[in-house]
């Protein structure tokens, strides 16, 4: 068995009132073909040409280690010349990732090679983040803590990606007080035995390409797993929905404060609670 995935449309150069209209009110994910072949990027963004432009960067990596108590909020796990990152990439498998990496403040002109997608978002752009990953590494499932919508532009290789809108929640073993499911799920090849609320969830997947542009809409759970090794850039625009931006202000404002403090007072139990607590209340939704 597997989880109820459909596949998410694929569209190809659309208008903007086609997007608006199709995907963007309805928030409705989609991937955009042959987008952004006038960019320079389309042409010039591979991992080498990363080597060769931010070569001597020094980039923050992550793997997928469980949350411990002690690391702050997005604390790398190794730091690491990107040259040297993208060898490891192309040499061997790694579950290092580069994760939130800003291409403005660490590589200003870079830039220049891209511009951004006129498709009736209001789209932040000061924050244009790259993504890179090994083949097999991948994120855990989770939402982003404004719950931006996101124009998530695919360089390089192949990427698989997992959608969750919030209407699944109650299945998807949310750890309380975290923008995150239980970490020991792979969604991948989920155990259903050991997760049964999985079986309810309705989600989306595709996998994506160089060239590719994923629409996620706000607040929605993506698992991204590396095919290939390759990268991506997010472009991020607030939320629309007022509940959507007034949960944004508190995970950013309150939630995080709350993890954080609690995390120095209680240690690892916090953590290990809840954890439990992500079993304990998906299972009393699912009797319900």
């Amino acid at each position: 068995m597997s989880l109820n995935l459909q596949d998410i449309p694929r569209v190809k150069n659309p208008s903007k009132a086609d997007f608006l209209r199709h995907y963007f009110r309805p928030q409705k994910p989609v991937v955009i073909e042959h987008f952004i072949e006038d960019w320079p990027a389309y042409s010039k963004w591979n991992l080498d040409y990363m080597k060769t432009t931010a070569g001597d960067k020094i980039v923050p990596l992550y793997d997928d280690r469980p949350v411990d108590y002690e690391e702050g909020f997005n604390q790398a796990h190794a730091k690491m010349k990107m040259s040297d990152y993208v060898d490891l990439l192309k040499t061997e498998p790694t579950k290092y990732r580069i994760f939130l990496w800003n291409i403005l403040k660490e590589v200003p002109h870079l830039q220049g090679d891209f511009s951004f997608p006129d498709l009736g978002l209001s789209l932040m752009k000061g924050l244009p983040m790259l993504f890179f990953g090994g083949s097999n590494s991948y994120t855990f499932m989770h939402y982003d803590i404004d719950l931006a919508n996101i124009l998530h532009v695919h360089f390089d290789g192949k990427k698989q990606c997992i959608l969750f809108d919030q209407k699944q929640n109650d299945f998807l073993y949310k750890v309380p007080h975290s923008l995150i499911t239980r970490e020991d799920i792979d969604f991948n090849n989920p155990d259903f035995e050991k997760w049964p609320a999985l079986k309810r969830a309705k989600g989306w997947i595709c996998e994506l390409h160089h060239g590719d542009i994923l629409y996620m809409p706000e607040g929605y759970w993506h698992y991204m797993r590396y095919l290939t090794p390759g990268f991506s850039m997010s472009l991020r625009a607030v939320p629309r929905n007022p509940k959507n931006l007034a949960r944004a202000i508190y995970n950013i404002v309150i939630m995080r404060m709350l993890d954080n403090g609690m995390r120095k007072w209680k240690g690892q139990k916090w953590i290990d609670w809840k954890n439990e607590q992500a079993i304990v209340r998906t299972h009393k939704k699912m009797a319900m």
